[in-house]
């Protein structure tokens, strides 16, 4: 088995498809697929199935994954050893939903570097699946990632993950200040049914994001973006309203402020940080301490 096609194992492994696991490392498809071939073939086994919309490990793959991951870990401390000391460090690789950025990760991990100036953290954002297909694959250490009730497992694939409750927040919606909703403390589901909603865009593995969980309806979708800054600032121009987590009020631009909704069911969710269960090192746990203090 080759250093390379162990990489495509877990680059397609934590991708999902060989075309995204190409464009991630700078491949064709075609060599994409050579090289599983070839693995494949060392294997004496077949290690992805095709599925709806791209690939997912057999059991055979699943059980290769972590050997490749301890690998291609070792592979890189001996190009950091050849390349000479360096201050010692421990990095942490650390995945987050895509509006963890905006308040929570940069304040935590700025009080970290303040208190533990030893751990270094690297980041990069994700859709949860996407993150937590990342740490089995072994390109992650660790991931904030956001679980709605009831709190399933974050994926069927065993052992399960460690999960870490870092704090719960409270759903709500942001207006427009000077809209008709703008100098309201709440609204009805039945009021909210006439607004025009922002919502992040639909993926298969994830539900559509913007849009009130209970809304008695199909709402009418307006603007569909991902960015956060690019949705606060559709609401603040009046140009719909979106749903948003309690823990975000300190980011909201001028010209946006929260409502609650008045009936229906309480929308919460919980923000985890997931990491393998086999991962004891303490520099996760400072981290955990630090997110933790900081959201509180």
């Amino acid at each position: 088995m080759s250093i390379p096609g162990l990489r495509v194992l877990r680059e397609v492994a934590e991708r999902g498809t060989f075309t995204a696991a190409a464009h991630a490392l700078g491949y064709t498809q075609s060599g994409i697929s050579r090289q599983v071939a070839a693995l494949e073939k060392a294997a004496h086994t077949r290690l992805f199935d095709r599925v709806p919309g791209g690939v997912v490990l057999t059991p055979a793959g699943s059980r290769l994954l972590p050997h490749a991951a301890r690998v291609l870990d070792e592979m890189d401390a001996v190009e950091r050893t050849l390349r000479g000391p360096t201050r010692t460090e421990s990095v942490i690789r650390l995945g987050m939903f895509f509006s963890a950025g905006t308040v929570l990760v940069p304040r935590a991990l700025a009080a970290l570097s303040r208190n533990r100036p030893d751990i270094a953290v690297t980041t990069r954002e994700g859709s949860s699946p996407a993150l937590i297909r990342a740490i089995r694959a072994g390109s992650l250490d660790a991931a904030i990632v956001t679980s709605r009730p009831p709190h399933r497992p974050l994926d069927s694939e065993s052992p399960s993950l460690s999960v870490t409750t870092i704090t719960e927040v409270t759903l709500m919606v942001a207006v427009a200040a000077s809209g008709p909703l703008g100098d309201r403390e709440s609204a009805t589901r039945a009021e909210l049914m006439d607004q025009r909603w922002i919502v992040a865009p639909s993926r298969t593995e994830e539900p559509l994001l913007g849009a009130w969980p209970s809304l008695p309806g199909r709402p009418h979708v307006a603007h569909v973006a991902r960015d956060w800054m690019t949705k606060s600032g559709l609401v603040a121009a009046g140009l719909g309203v979106t749903t948003v987590a309690s823990n975000m009020a300190d980011a909201l631009p001028a010209g946006v402020r929260l409502l609650r909704v008045a009936d229906g069911p309480a929308e919460s969710r919980r923000i985890v940080l997931a990491h393998r269960t086999d991962d004891v090192d303490p520099a996760i746990g400072a981290m955990i301490d630090t997110l933790r203090t900081t959201a509180a």
